[in-house]
């Protein structure tokens, strides 16, 4: 079966991002997300991605006005998948939450439609079950800025049906996507076994008093020749991800962690969202870290 109706549920930072993409590549796209507050904000996003995607592609003014016009919102989440071929999940990367949302979406779901998690920390197998149809889930995760970084990491559960396996493997790559095909569970995939720790490592000097995130960022840049540091990357990535994780991790009881979501809860509830807000640990469109002098 070629996938034909793409729904993303969620109209995150990155959710917004796969909507554009998909739709930008010309197939027609329901983005559902569970209110209308929410979806205003998706349609904020998805605005916003045009100018990105004339000035990084070369788009023209009719390309990324046709792609938007193919992007249907929707709060109402059997009206999203009903002629849904694969549905992309990037709702917030809480169990429970995404637990919760594909046993909704395991009542209105077609029979054929197959189901995708964009997790960027978690298995597949955690709620294969919870979809009702195992052999026809699994993960394809993309990385933030995805029509610059365009990689799609597609990683089957055991239960995961070969074929479904490769059509997504395929679909990646018409979207014009770099399709890395992850043949066993691993917690973090590729990209994120790698960058995590990195970030991790960073927000706990910080949350320790090590050092501010600054003196951290530039340190890295000056030391490996990086574009930017670990908290340039955390404001790309959205402070309220970076809150998740470390709030799911401090479910088990690790201090660290609690003070670290602690830290980022302060940084959201003072509106410093990231890149998304204009400001995070720095401020944009013209961050510190891009000055001349932040180095020397």
């Amino acid at each position: 079966m070629e996938f034909r109706n793409i729904t993303v549920a969620g109209g995150g930072v990155l959710g917004s991002q796969i909507a554009f993409q998909t739709a930008f590549h010309g197939f027609p796209v329901a983005l559902y997300d569970i209110s209308d507050e929410a979806l205003a904000k998706a349609r904020e996003r998805l605005e916003k991605l045009k100018p990105n995607y004339m000035r990084d592609l070369g788009a023209t003014r009719e390309q990324v006005d046709a792609a938007m016009h193919r992007i249907r919102l929707t709060a109402d989440l059997a009206d999203a998948v009903r002629d849904a071929d694969l549905v992309i999940e990037a709702v917030p990367e809480i169990a429970q939450v995404k637990r919760s949302f594909y046993e909704q979406l395991a009542k209105v779901a077609p029979a054929h439609t197959v189901l995708v998690t964009n997790s960027s920390t978690m298995v597949p197998s955690q709620f294969a079950e919870a979809t009702g149809r195992p052999e026809k889930f699994l993960a394809l995760h993309f990385a933030n800025t995805i029509w610059r970084n365009n990689t799609a990491e597609v990683m089957r559960h055991p239960g995961t049906d070969e074929g479904v396996f490769q059509q997504v493997v395929e679909f990646a790559r018409s979207i014009g996507m770099v399709p890395l095909p992850i043949y066993k569970e691993q917690p973090g995939y590729i990209l994120n076994s790698l960058l995590v720790p990195f970030l991790e490592a960073a927000q706990m000097l910080w949350v320790n008093e090590v050092a501010d995130p600054e003196t951290i960022d530039k340190t890295w840049m000056i030391a490996t020749g990086a574009k930017e540091g670990p908290f340039g990357i955390l404001d790309t990535v959205g402070v309220r991800t970076a809150y998740n994780i470390a709030a799911e991790k401090a479910k088990s009881g690790n201090e660290a962690y609690a003070r670290l979501a602690s830290k980022l809860k302060e940084m959201l509830d003072a509106g410093k969202l990231g890149r998304e807000s204009g400001e995070g640990f720095y401020q944009y469109p013209n961050p510190r870290f891009k000055q001349p002098d932040f180095l020397r």
